[in-house]
């Protein structure tokens, strides 16, 4: 067709042709006094240099992480990325509008995939990882699918330690019917074992548990594992990847599926989104597994390739049986995990949890010293924890903005029963210095 505007000639046969007399017809079915008849008081346009001024006048209204120092946590971490992730990553290669709908066409993107798969089974110990899903609530309730598929069974227990929208994004995809969702309760901000063996049962297919918690600290995950394994369900346990520069791998203590929010590896806080999906499993579910796979393979003349593998669990070919109906992940952004992983280095890791720990843990020891703060569930954290306020939490978290300092989250609508709490998170990004005022600040409270 041709790209020209519409004369009035071409506007009247269209009209015509619909059976209306004018454009106005068109919009006879909103109310008159819906219409606005006003002209707009829209200033001039303007050059570039004055633009530029005037968004940034406007966005002295704002509070983000790069003006303000952020003690943010529960689920979203203010991580440093290195210059040289974002200039990779934003090469024209990579950040393009073109979908590969032929992907074996696209061999480097596929390549890149795979090595994103490959650093994902390395980082947490695991067989086989797929190619990204949207966030973690959506790998963690895909796991929940796979772990119905394969046990067979329709209960699915979840620790109320996991993050709250996770849990509810959970729920959600319990509506269909697949399977049925039960919380098990917490002792001390941790997960409540006895609970957990009172609950689950023969008939539970998963137990999906976070480490460290929501509430920044760790489980007795290998007694919590037998616990799983005994009653013949999977043990689906989702982690902070940078936690993984100091703890153990979840391989290690027997987990079967692993979820993860990628957003701290070299990606973003962007206002909520978009984040990663990171999903890896033993080798026994490879087959149950939702979401695209990459793997490695030689064509005819021997020589490598990248192609996408076992496409017979996924929906273009199973339809209603397909081990997830999401047809979409992350690519971008696991792209962004895999040049950050790579170039920071297991050292490099290591040394970022080891820092984020350290200023956690030293926040820790000047609020404790603080009268009229308690930090309810005390030691036995990696980076964050939560600490009972004074006053109103909402006010508190106001106040500390006024004050330069992002916190948060509030606890009181995500867990009713701790009213006045707050979830605070360090990383290698703050400093002892930043620590030091905050809590001057906390004693004007």
């Amino acid at each position: 067709m041709n790209y020209i505007p519409n004369s009035d000639s071409d506007r009247s046969k269209m009209l015509s042709f619909i059976g209306v007399n004018s454009v106005d017809d068109l919009f006879k079915d909103i109310p008159e006094v819906l219409k606005k008849d006003k002209v707009y008081n829209i200033p001039n346009s303007c050059d570039e240099i004055e633009l530029f001024k005037e968004i940034e006048r406007i966005s002295q209204n704002d509070l983000f992480v790069g003006k303000s120092i952020s003690f943010m946590g529960g689920g979203a971490y203010n991580h440093f990325i290195p210059s040289a992730v974002k200039y990779a990553v934003s090469r024209s290669e990579f950040l393009t509008a073109y979908t590969p709908y032929q992907a074996e066409m696209s061999q480097g993107l596929l390549q890149l995939i795979y090595e994103y798969q490959t650093l994902i089974c390395k980082l947490t110990g695991m067989d086989a990882a797929n190619a990204s899903h949207y966030d973690c609530a959506t790998a963690l309730s895909e796991s929940a699918v796979l772990s119905s598929n394969f046990t067979n069974r329709k209960e699915v227990l979840v620790s109320s330690t996991v993050n709250p929208n996770y849990r509810k994004v959970l729920k959600t995809y319990s509506l269909g019917g697949k399977f049925t969702v039960k919380e098990i309760g917490s002792d001390n901000g941790r997960l409540d074992i006895d609970d957990l063996k009172t609950k689950i049962s023969t008939n539970t297919a998963c137990f999906i548990l976070q480490m460290p918690n929501f509430f920044g600290y760790l489980e007795e995950v290998f007694e919590i594992e037998k616990i799983v394994h005994q009653n013949g369900a999977l043990f689906v346990v989702s982690i902070d990847p940078i936690s993984l520069g100091l703890l153990l791998k979840p391989s290690e203590y027997g987990a079967d599926v692993v979820v993860s929010e990628g957003q701290s590896l070299g990606n973003e806080l962007n206002f909520g989104g978009p984040y990663l999906g990171i999903f890896a499993v033993k080798k026994s579910l490879i087959r149950f597994m939702p979401g695209r796979i990459v793997g490695m393979t030689n064509d005819h003349n021997g020589r490598r390739g990248f192609v996408l593998t076992l496409q017979a669990r996924e929906q273009h070919i199973r339809r209603e049986k397909a081990s997830s109906n999401i047809c979409s992940n992350q690519s971008f952004l696991a792209l962004t995990a895999m040049a950050y992983l790579t170039y920071i280095g297991p050292k490099g890791l290591e040394k970022i949890a080891k820092i984020s720990h350290t200023m956690a843990r030293y926040a820790f020891e000047l609020i404790s010293k603080l009268n009229d703060f308690f930090i309810p569930f005390g030691n036995g954290f990696f980076k964050e924890f939560v600490v009972k306020l004074p006053k109103n939490s909402e006010s508190i978290i106001s106040f500390l903005q006024d004050k330069n300092f992002l916190v948060g989250p509030s606890l009181d609508h995500l867990y009713p029963e701790y009213k006045n709490h707050l979830l605070i998170a360090f990383t290698e990004l703050n400093s002892k210095e930043q620590i030091d005022s905050f809590v001057s600040v906390l004693k004007d409270v």
